[in-house]
């Protein structure tokens, strides 16, 4: 209850009442800005990589919402895009807090992410949109060698490079490893067993 009190103190003092709303009448106090130095081709190479991120996220949604329509009926497949969606998701926004972290992000961010356009929304089978996974897999992967190589050359960003060469690129290796083992898996089921080798594979995804 004391913290309660003492939060509302403290909004009741930040703020006035103006024409019957209540609004903050704090602004932003100046800092210093020497220690912001994330900046040029590595910052742009950064905000790139988001919108890169965020674009792979709606193409997995859309590989999702295919596989759960019920005239295609494939719980696994929608169930590991799906995932696979979140997790492109939740890279964009770690690239975010590291911006944020480096003293990013304090002006105007509405062009930080623009709402993706996907192109494509149907699959004949699970292997293509397993092979169509892998090819955007290694397409991000590349983006991102990109980045760190622009980082890396240019302004020797080293916290930078070291936590996108140990956290996201090794994460992309093994994702792109395991799609192909995926694929591999499925054609060589379907090669035995037809159509039901995909319905086997769904049920075990």
């Amino acid at each position: 209850m004391m913290k309660l009190i003492v939060t509302l103190c403290i909004l009741a003092v930040g703020s006035q009442i103006v024409h019957g709303e209540m609004k903050c009448s704090i602004g932003n106090p100046e800092l210093p800005t020497e220690w912001i130095d994330l900046r040029g081709e590595c910052l742009k190479a950064m905000r790139d990589q988001i919108q890169k991120e965020i674009d792979a996220s709606y193409t997995y949604l859309a590989m999702g919402a295919h596989f759960s329509r019920d005239t295609i009926n494939r719980p696994g497949f929608a169930e590991h895009f799906f995932k696979a969606a979140k997790e492109e998701r939740q890279h964009g926004a770690k690239l975010i807090e590291y911006l944020s972290m480096r003293g990013q992000l304090t002006d105007d961010v509405t062009d930080l992410i623009m709402v993706p356009t996907v192109s494509k929304h149907e699959w004949s089978s699970g292997t293509e949109a397993l092979e169509d996974a892998l090819r955007l897999e290694t397409d991000v992967t590349k983006s991102i060698r990109k980045l760190i190589q622009t980082c890396e050359r240019k302004h020797n960003y080293y916290h930078l490079v070291d936590w996108l060469t140990g956290v996201y690129l090794e994460e992309q290796l093994h994702g792109q490893r395991d799609l192909a083992g995926k694929i591999s898996t499925l054609k060589k089921m379907m090669d035995n067993h037809g159509g039901l080798g995909e319905f086997l594979f769904d049920k075990e995804l």
